[in-house]
């Protein structure tokens, strides 16, 4: 089996679409304009998908009172440190300091607009 995409029901998929695709670098590869907005964005491998959607028949998590452990969206970079200036200036939120693990990898949280957790992750070796 292969994993297809991770979904998130948000409160307004489309400013989220806009702002995943505009400061994330994913691309909408199926997407709907009429309620509940589901769109499917990949990443710029075009392997990884996520899916959002503002669907009111569930409620919308409370994102930003998860711990960013509990549940983030994880994007490989090769600056931490300027990809966290440039997402904050983008309207994400600073979430904690960078770490860096004892194998050598890198990892900063940010909050995007909504309160879901980024991570920022700079591997010294690939995971796949």
């Amino acid at each position: 089996m292969k994993l297809e995409h991770v979904a998130l029901n948000v409160p307004n998929a489309l400013e989220t679409v806009k702002w995943y695709t505009e400061h994330l670098g994913m691309r909408v590869v199926r997407g709907n304009s009429q309620s509940p907005f589901i769109h499917f964005l990949a990443d710029s491998t075009g392997t990884s998908v996520l899916e959002f959607f503002s669907n009111p028949i569930a409620p919308v998590p409370d994102y930003a009172a998860m711990h960013p452990v509990m549940l983030h969206l994880a994007f490989l970079v090769d600056d931490i440190e300027a990809e966290r200036d440039r997402l904050v200036q983008a309207g994400a939120t600073a979430e904690g300091d960078t770490a860096t693990a004892p194998n050598g990898d890198q990892v900063a949280f940010v909050r995007d607009p909504w309160g879901v957790a980024v991570q920022l992750v700079k591997r010294t070796t690939p995971l796949t």
